[in-house]
């Protein structure tokens, strides 16, 4: 019976996961870059101005700067996406995947400007000065009270998957990197590593996250730059080492993204639009409106200058770190020889640098502790909705227990089920987008007309 159950989850998840969703998610971003004039290109370097403080004001509403924003959402998408689902994009639908992620992103820009924006400008700030923000606010305050129903099953999906894609499938991750760090790739995991782990990162996060998003924000901002800094860092002294492939990888990654190897499904070009497209949401989250919840405590009277701030995250996520992982596997030659998605990435920086491969075992930890720690802010904003503030302690402490028992137990339903929850988070946000797009276009050149008159774009 058990094993019927978790048959039926699992082709619930590969369902909800399959084309239909990946056409909606893309086809929004594509819908929202032609409505918005390619706002995630003319918006650009208007973004990184707002990043980098040049519009800061200490008395405007919210909790965040949007630095620590950017920085608290980012933690939670920069995570095992950028390694093991870059390395499994490229092993089931070949170098070719890679182009058809950097398409994913850069709609996905738009689709996460649209989500934060509106965000924003439909966020309650209570009497204490703390944000509610998220989808399941502009669903309910921008489409009306009669969809409160389409909201409610937002906050529901994500309270779900905060607890297994967000927490159990993080800090397993952590386990296994530690494990390979002490014992190398082919040994078996140890019960007493694991529950070190799992007891350490459930103390380290429930002081992080019982201080609420100022605290996880601060946090963040200090583990992102650093981590990214450091991954990136790694891969570029790999790929310089190993310059002259780099032409060769290009040009793999381009003629593939048209003219699938007959070892990908068969040779036919959709395995590869596929994988790449469906590892490149995986990656950056875009469409899901996690991101939103982060962004909507944004310091700020401006919704689309936030939201410009936002869209830097795909690109930062995918087109950045994604690249530099796709590059070393691809430049390697390491897809080649190892068919293991979760061993490629470190045999890759082996076969670059040897003994190398450990820096992705501990950027995986990196990664998977950031994640735990911002995914924790999605789930008490979703439970903050649905039960209001009182619940938001008790939810932190299951979310604390949930990280020990993720750390111990066998996971594959758990985490077919939340996974599930966490693409069917996509559909009520990806309503609402759609439907206030009118709005969103009148924000955007309401914000851009002032700021030209003003000098400031």
């Amino acid at each position: 019976m058990d094993m019927d159950l978790a048959g039926i989850i699992a082709k619930i998840d590969s369902f909800i996961w399959g084309p239909p969703l990946m056409i909606l998610l893309v086809g929004t971003g594509l819908y929202l870059t032609v409505r918005t004039a390619f706002i995630q290109i003319r918006g650009f370097r208007h973004g990184i101005k707002v990043l980098r403080g040049h519009f800061d004001k200490a008395d405007d509403p919210g909790e965040i700067s949007p630095f620590r924003a950017l920085s608290a959402a980012l933690s939670a998408t920069i995570g095992t996406g950028n390694i093991v689902g870059v390395a499994a994009a490229i092993l089931v639908g070949g170098p070719g995947a890679v182009f058809w992620m950097w398409i994913t992103a850069l709609v996905g820009m738009a689709t996460k400007f649209g989500c934060c924006a509106l965000a924003v400008h439909f966020r309650r700030i209570d009497e204490t000065g703390e944000a509610h923000g998220g989808p399941m606010h502009y669903i309910e305050m921008g489409m009306g009270p009669s969809f409160k129903w389409l909201a409610v099953l937002f906050a529901a999906f994500t309270a779900a998957a905060s607890l297994g894609i967000g927490n159990m499938f993080q800090i397993n991750n952590v386990a296994a990197a530690v494990n390979t760090i002490l014992y190398g790739y082919n040994a078996q995991s140890s019960g007493t590593v694991n529950v070190i782990v799992g007891l350490l990162a459930a103390i380290i996060v429930a002081v992080v996250i019982l201080g609420g998003i100022r605290r996880i924000a601060n946090v963040a901002s200090k583990i992102v730059p650093f981590m990214c800094v450091f991954y990136i860092v790694a891969g570029l002294f790999i790929l310089l080492k190993n310059a002259a492939t780099i032409p060769h990888g290009l040009g793999l990654i381009f003629q593939y993204a048209f003219t699938a190897p007959e070892s990908v499904t068969g040779g036919l070009l959709g395995g590869v639009i596929r994988s790449g497209v469906a590892r490149g949401l995986f990656s950056n989250e875009a469409g899901l409106g996690s991101a939103a919840m982060a962004h909507g405590a944004a310091r700020t009277r401006e919704p689309i200058r936030q939201g410009l701030v936002a869209m830097l995250g795909p690109f930062i996520d995918t087109i950045v770190v994604c690249t530099i992982t796709a590059l070393v596997i691809i430049c390697t030659g390491a897809y080649e020889t190892v068919s293991v998605k979760g061993k490629l990435t470190s045999a890759a920086f082996d076969m670059g640098i040897p003994g190398s491969g450990k820096v992705v075992s501990l950027a995986i930890i990196f990664f998977a502790f950031s994640t735990l720690v911002s995914w924790s802010y999605y789930g008490d904003r979703a439970v903050d909705y649905l039960f209001g503030k009182k619940a938001v302690i008790p939810y932190r402490w299951i979310y604390v227990g949930f990280i020990f028992l993720g750390s111990v137990i066998h996971l594959s339903v758990v985490i077919d089920f939340c996974d599930a929850m966490n693409g069917l988070m996509a559909i009520p946000n990806l309503i609402a987008l759609i439907t206030l797009t009118p709005l969103l276009v009148s924000l955007i050149r309401d914000y851009m007309e002032r700021m030209k008159k003003e000098g400031r774009l």
